[in-house]
């Protein structure tokens, strides 16, 4: 456990030496977090309780998706680019013949990463958010720690997503094909551009029951306290279950994907 714990800490240092590109993160984030507000701004008074969000809830929610979409993964994991270069060029190889094994090296990677981008491109967004508009603040204090959570376990959920993707280029060889349709499925299915609540019928019920949703809409509505009771604990069972779920299949594929470059090593 030292040896990914020191991963994870490398993964926050490494993020964190690239200050400027932070920094134009945030703006960048903070920019279309406007952008967004005044445009759910016209929406909602347009269409009062909208997915049964009130106008301070939707625009914490937009504020929430652009503290978030770093964190979670939400339009690429951060890593996945490098791992299906070093699937390309063979030298995954060396990898794999580390004394460790390579999805625990990669969580714990993006673990770090994903701590960085929370304290570095989190927290500034979500503070612009709350002092130009009326944002939805929680009533309890516990429902800090409760998100905190939520958002580590749909950390936890978008490596396994993009993990899975990354390891497509051991067939593939080229995963940019993949990449994009991962890229397009997280920015609909996440809830990026509307609440999943808002979706219609039989699709929003299809979106809420896929993994995309443990990465922005479970989240947003523990920040929102919309899971009473035993309802918070359904939360996290469903963003558990996916995380377990896309984990052991990204295992599964891992050990198809290592008996190939044995393979074809000779």
């Amino acid at each position: 456990m030292r040896l990914y714990a020191t991963v994870a800490a490398g993964g926050f240092r490494r993020h964190a030496t690239y200050r400027v590109a932070t920094a134009a993160g945030v703006f960048t984030n903070t920019v279309f977090g406007f952008i967004l507000s005044y445009t759910y701004i016209a929406l909602w008074q347009a269409r009062p309780g909208l997915g049964g969000y009130g106008m301070g809830d939707a625009l914490a929610y937009v504020w929430i998706g652009q503290a978030l979409i770093t964190v979670c993964g939400l339009m690429g994991g951060g890593f996945e680019d490098e791992l299906i270069e070093r699937i390309r060029t063979g030298d995954i190889a060396v990898d794999l013949y580390r004394p460790a094994d390579l999805q625990t090296w990669w969580f714990a990677a993006n673990a770090g990463r994903s701590a960085y981008q929370l304290l570095g491109r989190g927290i500034v967004p979500m503070l612009f958010g709350a002092l130009v508009f009326d944002v939805t603040l929680p009533s309890h204090l516990w429902t800090w720690p409760a998100f905190l959570l939520s958002v580590a376990l749909g950390s936890a959920v978008s490596f396994a997503v993009w993990y899975l993707v990354a390891l497509s280029a051991f067939w593939l060889l080229d995963g940019q094909g993949v990449l994009q349709v991962a890229w397009l499925s997280g920015l609909f299915f996440s809830g990026m551009l509307l609440p999943l609540s808002v979706f219609p019928g039989g699709l929003g019920e299809v979106a809420r029951l896929l993994p995309w949703a443990s990465m922005l809409q479970v989240p947003a509505d523990v920040y929102l306290e919309r899971y009473p009771g035993w309802g918070l604990l359904r939360a996290y069972g469903f963003q558990a279950g996916w995380a377990v779920a896309l984990l052991a299949t990204g295992r599964a594929v891992q050990a198809a994907a290592t008996r190939k470059v044995v393979v074809q090593g000779g």
